[in-house]
């Protein structure tokens, strides 16, 4: 079978999406299955390291911001669309869905789409102006992409509940596809440099994704202050790029709440880099808002790695149910109840929770699984 993905953008920092679909990628070709990718990224200064996994990737570049318009995508799919098995557009809100209505409903190509979290209600919440603008092209463009589609594929059944309740005058044929990743490079694959060079003393919580408000790391700085009181054993490090300077805020947080001394940023790591710092990891922590699965979830269980999860992150009832972490409110003290649950926990239950964590992976979040349950899916759909 041969599929393709129209995504805005398979650039590294914009994170779960285009990780899933390389790793996702690299798995079908074992079994003789192609995914192509057409996104509007500029070819120069591109990321190309992992391209080695599409059979294809073709940039073709943007214009307006982040709404990444480019009439030239509506011609290429004009073009090309009749040549794959199937369709699948990941992400709404930028001009990539549009142009897939533009170009394929006129030659009666189905399509799919994957929203990515992005019909969740919470981007709604106290952003009266955002909301007008987003409910008026809800209206004229995205519930078009979204009602024509002949699937709209979720990764849990949060997602899809939530959906639901996002905009009016929805109307969708629910599907459900869970995603995934692969399981970590080996340690022997890693030279000695790679697996100490984030290194650092004492337990690590570890915070590892964007560097955002939907992320909760502000709650995390707080929680972390809350922690000192019960232990000063841990040393908390959050990896990721900075969203519009968040950053430089929370590091003037941690300076004020004393605790800077005991947080770490090393930026974005990528490569055997993250895998190192995963493993080195006593515990993760994702205190998000909104998360409609996580993929950095899936990648700490796979290493082994107990997860700490606010009850946002779309897979916590999975993990909840394996063992493998914790949940609670997407609150200062639900995250700080969160920590403090690890903390007292004795060292042969948290060894015990280790296992229970790549069972979990093993068991639902695996990559070959995953590819598994996209081609039976696909195939049904289309046959």
């Amino acid at each position: 079978m041969r599929t393709l993905h129209i995504i805005s953008s398979i650039e590294r920092r914009y994170g779960g999406p285009a990780e899933a679909l390389k790793r996702l990628a690299t798995e079908l070709r074992l079994s003789g299955h192609t995914i192509d990718i057409v996104c509007l990224d500029s070819s120069i200064d591109a990321d190309k390291s992992d391209d080695n996994a599409f059979d294809l990737v073709v940039r073709l570049g943007h214009h307006a911001g982040k709404y990444a318009l480019n009439f030239r995508l509506v011609g290429w799919l004009t073009q090309h669309a009749n040549r794959y098995d199937a369709i699948i557009v990941d992400g709404i809100w930028q001009f990539h869905s549009a142009a897939a209505v533009l170009s394929l409903l006129p030659q009666k190509i189905p399509y799919f789409v994957m929203p990515h979290g992005m019909l969740d209600p919470w981007f709604n919440i106290g952003r009266p102006l955002k909301h007008a603008k987003k409910l008026v092209y809800w209206i004229f463009v995205e519930r078009h992409v979204i009602s024509n589609a002949k699937g709209v594929l979720f990764t849990t059944d949060s997602e899809r509940e939530l959906a639901r309740l996002a905009f009016p005058l929805y109307r969708a044929k629910e599907l459900m596809m869970m995603i995934g990743t692969a399981p970590p490079p080996s340690t022997e694959t890693l030279d000695v440099a790679q697996r100490h060079s984030l290194a650092t003393p004492g337990k690590i919580i570890l915070f590892l994704g964007r560097i955002h408000e939907k992320k909760g790391c502000d709650l995390l700085i707080q929680s972390f202050h809350d922690l000192q009181n019960l232990s000063t054993d841990y040393r908390l490090v959050v990896a990721g790029p900075d969203d519009h300077g968040l950053g430089v805020r929370l590091r003037r947080e941690a300076v004020r709440l004393g605790i800077a001394d005991r947080v770490s940023w090393p930026g974005m790591v990528t490569g055997a880099h993250k895998w190192s710092l995963l493993r080195a990891a006593d515990v993760m922590v994702l205190p998000s808002h909104q998360e409609n699965f996580g993929v950095v979830v899936a990648e700490a269980l796979a290493c082994g790695v107990p997860v700490l999860l606010t009850d946002k992150v779309g897979i916590w009832q999975e993990v909840v149910a394996d063992g493998a972490g914790f949940v609670d409110d997407d609150t200062r003290e639900g995250i700080t109840r969160l920590l403090t649950q690890w903390a007292m926990l004795s060292d042969d239950e948290k060894v015990a929770m280790q296992c229970s964590a790549k069972q979990c992976f093993n068991n639902r979040f695996h990559i070959s699984r995953v590819a598994q349950n996209y081609i039976a899916l696909m195939s049904k759909q289309v046959a």
